[in-house]
């Protein structure tokens, strides 16, 4: 890829090639079905999903890394982003600095390896709605089954257990008017979330040894 290109991708979809390694950010808010404020920071699905597929396609490209600071945003479209990222066959790394809440979280543990800066953290909740909620059991049901697409995601690709992710996810002493945990680098690979605590060159060099392998 020229520069010139690289460098519209760079401002446009906050992704680059830098030789054999294609690097994504994902940044600021997951948009979904719903065009978020321009003054917002957002990584948009319809953005990082073609993106996705292309890298698994490309000959030249034989590694991603994925470099996460993320409020969250939407549910289903950080969902299917992670489920992209769980299905490439070529090596990936994911790097979370600064943060990787809510939905980041599945977005983080889907990569083959994970890492965490030791100043990164993680926000980790029930699902939460915005809008008009109509206060029928369907209601409920239906938020139930979206946090369990949630959870056994999570519990799937990482080496957390179901009880301990359970248990951070309804913690009421840790969060100021919410239920949830905050987790920082140590804690999240203590508890299994994470892989390994590292920085770019960590991430780098792993990646290098899968491609090299």
């Amino acid at each position: 890829m020229d520069n010139k290109n690289n460098n519209e991708n760079i401002r446009e979809l906050g992704s680059a090639a830098a030789g054999e390694i294609h690097c994504l950010t994902i940044i600021g808010q997951i948009e979904g079905h719903q065009v978020l404020p321009e003054e917002q920071k957002t990584t948009k699905y319809e953005h990082v999903m073609p993106l996705l597929a292309a890298v698994e396609e490309s000959p030249d490209i034989k590694g991603l890394l994925i470099l996460l600071n993320t409020v969250g945003g939407d549910v289903e479209a950080g969902l299917g982003i992670a489920e992209l990222i769980a299905g490439m066959k070529k090596p990936t790394v994911s790097l979370v600095l600064g943060g990787g809440h809510s939905i980041g979280v599945p977005l983080a543990v889907a990569a083959k390896m994970s890492m965490i800066a030791p100043s990164a953290a993680m926000t980790i909740h029930p699902v939460r709605l915005n809008g008009v909620v109509i206060g029928v059991p369907q209601t409920y049901n239906y938020f139930a089954r979206i946090q369990e697409r949630i959870v056994s995601f999570v519990v799937e690709h990482s080496g957390v257990s179901r009880e301990k992710y359970l248990e951070l996810m309804t913690d009421t002493d840790e969060l100021a008017n919410d239920v949830g945990s905050v987790i920082y680098g140590e804690e999240a690979v203590k508890c299994g979330l994470i892989d390994r605590v590292g920085t770019l060159s960590d991430a780098l060099g792993w990646l290098r040894g899968q491609m090299d392998g």
